[in-house]
């Protein structure tokens, strides 16, 4: 696998970076848990940064890599499903896009809103339909960085579709772990930054060795999610993707609650920022049957 960025990619990149820009330092005033944008959302759709995966000379790496640079900014974007499942739907479909497993429709989903396409996932076949405004229960109050809602129901004549239900899941999962990378490090340059000019004892938090060394292995994790989900996005192997899911979700249950204590009181309060990547991590920890989910997946795939 060649690690080095293509010319394309590097320009998607910095592209990326300026338009963000203006957007990276949101003001955290009457955030909540929650901070969706709709000017960037829209500016990042009209720019084509979420259709990256519908040109066959850029491919899924590329998006996975727009998906990981998103991640790391405070706002929650609906990147992942939309850069890298939608180009299994085609571009007719609306965004956001909701990706749901049948059988756990009733739990709260990311980005759930009248007019989003859900993609339904089943044992033996894949769905979809545009939720209707008495069909979805916003979720305001829910104790996740994203806008969640909640399927009242979900229609009985859903559009089924000519798909593998192992190629969404596969894709699924590179999603999850692109964009646990981008989160995984923007926690952690996050949490870096209050230790280094947080003081005690005389000294900054980050000259002591126990933080460091834990924040070395933070670094070394979120480095290890991110070449994973570059892997499983360059291979489409499901015991790939699966192993980088399994790695995002088992790094993000370690890395937050160490994040979350590194800062003492402020990891407790709405007032620094940290909460914006590491509680969208939470959610994450749990997609998809969660880290043993993944474990079963892989070792069938690899193993049978």
């Amino acid at each position: 696998m060649d690690l080095a960025l293509s010319d394309d990619q590097v320009a998607i990149l910095d592209a990326i970076d300026s338009l963000t820009r203006p957007f990276a330092a949101a003001s955290l005033h009457d955030s909540g848990f929650a901070l969706p944008d709709a000017p960037l959302d829209r500016a990042l759709a009209e720019g084509g940064f979420l259709d990256v995966g519908f040109d066959p000379d850029l491919g899924i790496v590329t998006a996975a890599l727009v998906v990981a640079a998103l991640a790391r900014l405070p706002q929650a974007v609906e990147a992942a499903a939309s850069a890298v499942v939608r180009p299994l739907l085609g571009d007719d479909k609306p965004r956001p896009l909701c990706l749901v497993e049948e059988g756990r429709e009733h739990r709260p989903i990311r980005f759930l809103a009248p007019g989003a396409t859900v993609l339904m996932v089943g044992a033996s076949d894949v769905s979809c339909f545009i939720v209707a405004a008495d069909q979805v229960r916003a979720e305001p109050d829910a104790l996740h960085a994203y806008p969640m809602g909640n399927l009242v129901a979900a229609p009985v004549d859903r559009a089924r579709l000519a798909l593998s239900p192992q190629d969404v899941l596969t894709r699924w999962r590179i999603a999850l772990a692109a964009e646990a990378a981008g989160l995984l490090g923007a926690a952690l340059d996050s949490t870096v930054a209050h230790v280094t000019d947080r003081q005690q004892f005389g000294r900054p938090l980050a000259t002591f060795q126990a933080l460091r060394h834990r924040l070395a292995e933070a670094q070394v994790r979120a480095n290890g999610v991110h070449w994973l989900a570059m892997k499983a996005a360059a291979t489409l192997d499901p015991a790939d993707a699966a192993l980088a899911a399994l790695h995002a979700q088992e790094s993000a249950r370690l890395a937050v609650y160490d994040f979350h204590q590194f800062l003492g009181a402020m990891g407790m309060t709405l007032e620094h920022p940290l909460h914006l990547w590491t509680y969208r991590l939470k959610a994450l920890i749990g997609e998809l049957g969660g880290r043993g989910g993944q474990a079963l997946v892989a070792a069938e795939a690899l193993w049978g």
